[in-house]
């Protein structure tokens, strides 16, 4: 097949600001849930992978709050973007970049989280990068809650499973769109807002020892992110009438492990369960028939207030985005290998490969999540994140990664695959397009980018930019719109 992607797709690369930025104590900055997640660059495999913070807790919590040692903590330095926009918005311009997606980090405009009025330093920042990026030639796509919240909000509320959030989150947003709202093409109320199930600390700002019920606060918590991602839209809409809002989850693609009924049942409630339950809440405005059952066999009994779910109904998301990194496998039998994942583990699948971290390679795999999405909500998608994390090596001032290559290549062929099969997709924004710290194990050197950060583990570095090969592979991709997709 003849690669054919719509005339105005927008191929882009995104980055998130707690990943990337650092500046963590710059400008007004608050204390945030990220800033707060420790490592130390002495671990073996095996640690770094048992201590990716999951599951923080209230021991590591409290002692982050005083540490300031930033070694230990990555998500403070960052590749220093703070400081290095204008550099590497150029760069990713002259690669030819559509749209540019990054998030507003929440403790640089309310410090503490609670505030009625914003940081006007934290506001200048972000107007001065979206106007940049527009000069640029780039569109923006911003996401409001990447993870980070504030850590007065945890200490003084104890997170999302309180309602008070959703006023707070609000006032937010607010004061987004009526300081930035001109500069934003599309807007993105969560990452990943199934995360507050796989991982609800950087999710929902959860600690699991702190909870007696750990299921009910997750989903209590979900709930109000729900509100509050409904809220939000309504806001926005009011504020600028033509804004374009979506709703976002990691998909997790799950197969039958066996041609079984029992494994083809449990390949359904995985879908149901992990993935379509939050879109169906966000594009359907309601909660579907199957979490009922779900809640029952959990145990689960969610507060829902008057009005809630008329909030829902009115307010649903305009477009479909999510990550995908890899698919999984859904069996009953408790024999069955694992695997590691996007922020979770899973099911092993035999007939695919694996990367170093052991993160399924699947592509065709993206060209079913896609099928499935726009036939489940007829709405147009964005692949939000895409992209393999590996070991990159300088050679000579270069970086030769034709494995990244490799991977986006096949890629972006199922991607064209599926927009003939008849998916709206409107775009597709590269994850970590420039080298930044990994979410899921806090490491430097787990890299996603096109563009080499000349930095560590523990933060050390010249920070150089390098462009490595894939810069120039994407650079053609995008300048034949998918046509030439040769390597």
């Amino acid at each position: 097949m003849t690669n054919k992607f719509p005339e105005n797709f927008l191929w882009g690369g995104a980055i998130s600001g707690s990943q990337a930025d650092g500046g963590w104590n710059e400008g007004g900055k608050g204390l945030n849930t990220q800033d707060l997640r420790y490592f130390d660059a002495d671990w073996n495999r095996a640690q770094r992978d048992e201590n990716r913070n999951i599951n923080m807790t209230t021991e590591l919590f409290n002692k982050a709050l005083t540490d300031t040692d930033l070694e230990h903590y990555p998500f403070r330095w960052g590749n220093d973007f703070y400081h290095t926009y204008k550099e590497d918005l150029r760069l990713l311009s002259e690669m030819g970049l559509k749209v540019f997606r990054t998030s507003i980090t929440w403790s640089r405009i309310f410090p503490k989280g609670d505030e009625t009025e914003p940081n006007a330093e934290g506001l200048a920042y972000y107007k001065s990068m979206f106007e940049e990026a527009k000069r640029l030639g780039m569109k923006v796509f911003v996401t409001i809650l990447h993870y980070d919240t504030p850590v007065h909000l945890i200490t003084e509320y104890g997170g999302w499973k309180n309602r008070q959030m959703i006023d707070f989150y609000v006032t937010y947003a607010k004061a987004l769109y009526e300081n930035l709202g001109d500069l934003v093409d599309f807007w993105l109320p969560f990452n990943e807002i199934n995360a507050s199930k796989f991982n609800p600390y950087n999710g929902a700002s959860i600690i699991k020892d702190q909870e007696e019920n750990y299921e009910q606060a997750i989903f209590q918590a979900t709930h109000h992110q729900f509100l509050a991602n409904a809220l939000a839209i309504k806001a926005g809409k009011e504020i600028l009438p033509d804004a374009i809002f979506g709703g976002m989850i990691a998909r997790f693609e799950s197969y039958p492990a066996t041609s079984h009924p029992d494994d083809v049942m449990q390949s359904i409630l995985d879908e149901n369960y992990t993935n379509y339950f939050y879109i169906d809440v966000m594009a359907r405005g309601k909660y579907p028939s199957y979490t009922k059952r779900m809640f029952d066999s959990k145990g689960i009994s969610i507060v829902i207030e008057d009005g809630d779910l008329e909030i829902l109904k009115a307010n649903t998301i305009d477009f479909i985005s999510y990550s995908y990194y890899m698919s999984m496998v859904s069996t009953t039998s408790k024999e069955h290998e694992k695997t590691s994942g996007n922020l979770v583990s899973g099911n092993k699948n035999p007939y695919l490969e694996s990367s170093e971290w052991g993160w399924q390679i699947d592509p065709v795999g993206l060209r079913i999540s896609l099928n499935q999405m726009y036939d489940r909500y007829q709405l147009p998608i964005i692949i939000a994140e895409n992209g393999i994390g590996a070991r990159d090596v300088v050679e000579d001032g270069k970086v030769h990664d034709d494995y990244r290559i490799s991977y986006l290549n096949s890629h972006f062929e199922q991607m064209a695959e599926a927009i003939a099969d008849g998916v709206e997709v409107l775009a597709y924004t590269m994850w970590g397009i420039i080298d930044i710290v990994s979410c899921g194990t806090i490491e430097m050197s787990k890299r996603y980018g096109v563009i080499y950060v000349d930095r560590d583990e523990r933060g050390h570095g010249s920070n150089e930019r390098i462009p490595k090969d894939s810069y120039y592979w994407y650079q053609k991709v995008i300048e034949t719109n998918g046509e030439d997709l040769s390597y």
